[in-house]
């Protein structure tokens, strides 16, 4: 089996939420990015802005995230959850700080082809990106960070992304996206 290292930092962060998409998805730890930040301006096809890296200038800026391994064969169903081309750009060589081996590391991740400002996640979506960091341990401030994201409802609340979302949660412990977006699960 030949694997790659894939650099998760939105909703993919959560294991269940990958697995549906990459079976063979394991994680290798919390990750790190300097000189980014976090923007939900990648739009997708249902009106909503989605999680995507811009380049930031300071030291203050980073962005955190899961490295994974992943059987190579799986990339082909993750470039087509991606909209690898369309949605996303595939960059197989992005430097990545491994936080559990304190070293550089170069995985796969995903950019947005086309970001747009003032979009806002879904608040399933949001859930999704949140209970990620909260099982793989990320900073709390981060995650506080997160919380504090603005987010909208969505307006159709049987869209199959949510629904498939609300599975990925209920399969990593959460009754529904509330549940996340409370913070009832931080620690404190």
């Amino acid at each position: 089996m030949t694997t790659i290292r894939y650099f998760a930092y939105g909703s993919n962060m959560l294991s269940s939420r990958l697995r549906a998409r990459c079976p063979s998805a394991q994680p290798i730890g919390p990750a790190q990015v300097a000189s980014h930040r976090l923007v939900f301006s990648k739009p997708s096809q249902d009106g909503s802005g989605k999680a995507t890296l811009a380049p930031a200038t300071g030291s203050e800026f980073s962005i955190f995230g899961v490295m994974f391994e992943i059987d190579r064969r799986d990339m082909t169903a993750l470039d087509k959850a991606e909209e690898r081309g369309t949605g996303y750009n595939r960059l197989d060589q992005f430097a990545v700080r491994c936080l559990t081996r304190q070293e550089n590391l170069h995985n796969t991740t995903y950019i947005a082809c086309n970001p747009v400002d003032n979009l806002k996640p879904y608040d399933w979506y949001l859930a999704l990106v949140i209970a990620g960091a909260q099982e793989n341990g990320l900073d709390d401030t981060y995650i506080r960070d997160l919380l504090e994201t603005p987010r909208t409802p969505d307006p159709q609340p049987d869209r199959p992304g949510r629904c498939a979302a609300l599975k990925a949660l209920n399969e990593a412990g959460y009754a529904d996206e509330m549940d996340v977006l409370t913070g009832a699960k931080i620690r404190r």
